[in-house]
């Protein structure tokens, strides 16, 4: 799940997330990367405009169903390959994984940024988690899942889903918003696009009465830039001590070393949703 395995950049965030309840949600500011050795004095033409795409207004709006392929697409091309657990596993490709990814948008609080083109360049996808039957059980999300490598990630998301959860800790809250993934094109990061998305997500919490917002970050720079975005650790595990075999079956390359799970907290008094 998680996640887009972005950088932090001091200098550029002072300003502003595998997937289920239960996944990860991908990196948000990454350092900017140089693609291309270029001349100083001799920039191409493409390269000043795509600078001045960047400077333009971008919009924030709803994702809806018939955003699915585009949103597919990018989460492809700038997601999936890097998230610490599927790089770990080589995922590659993985139907699963897409439709899974996908499945939170019929809740209808994710949201994408288009440039002026009207071209998708970040997407935050949310889902809504509600209170578990006390009587019921939950059920596994590794159980239905066919594709070997993937299927370790949903149990290790069934695992800690079954060491923590979140509505113990909040008793008098029956919907939290999820983060789950949250990716920009590479070509427009450090723009303060992803914290425009998540401002329209604190929105939503408002417009429908939800006070707490939920993340699990599986890189360990997705939940740095979380937690100076105001949100606060309330689980931690760590990869090493995940032993269901009697083996530890996720190391991925440092600094990724924890699951860690954030929460932050909105308007207290506010009546309660009844999403």
């Amino acid at each position: 799940m998680e996640v887009q395995n972005m950088r932090e950049q001091p200098l550029l965030q002072s300003k502003r997330h595998i997937l289920d309840s239960r996944c990860a949600l991908n990196d948000l500011y990454p350092i900017a990367r140089l693609t291309q050795k270029l001349d100083v004095l001799n920039m191409s033409s493409s390269t000043s405009s795509a600078n001045l795409d960047k400077e333009s207004p971008v919009t924030i709006e709803l994702v809806r169903p018939e955003d699915t392929p585009e949103v597919l697409a990018m989460l492809k091309t700038f997601f999936f390959k890097d998230e610490p657990l599927n790089t770990f596993l080589d995922l590659g490709e993985c139907k699963e994984l897409e439709q899974f990814s996908v499945k939170p948008l019929k809740d209808n609080c994710s949201y994408k940024a288009l440039n002026k083109k009207g071209e998708i360049i970040g997407v935050f996808i949310n889902g809504l988690m509600r209170r578990p039957s006390p009587t019921e059980p939950a059920d596994k999300l590794a159980d239905p899942c066919e594709h070997p490598k993937f299927q370790k990630i949903l149990s290790l998301m069934d695992h800690l889903e079954e060491k923590f959860n979140i509505f113990d800790l909040y008793p008098n809250e029956n919907c939290i918003l999820d983060g789950k993934i949250l990716s920009v094109n590479s070509n427009y990061r450090g723009c303060g696009i992803a914290g425009k998305l998540t401002e329209r997500a604190y929105e939503y919490m408002r417009e429908h009465q939800i006070s707490v917002y939920h993340v699990l970050c599986s890189s360990h720079y997705s939940a740095r830039v979380m937690e100076k975005l105001g949100f606060h650790e309330v689980y931690k595990m760590n990869y090493a001590d995940y032993k269901p075999q009697g083996a530890v079956v996720f190391k991925p390359a440092l600094p990724h070393v924890a699951a860690r799970v954030l929460v932050k907290e909105l308007d207290q008094d506010k009546p309660k949703s009844v999403l």
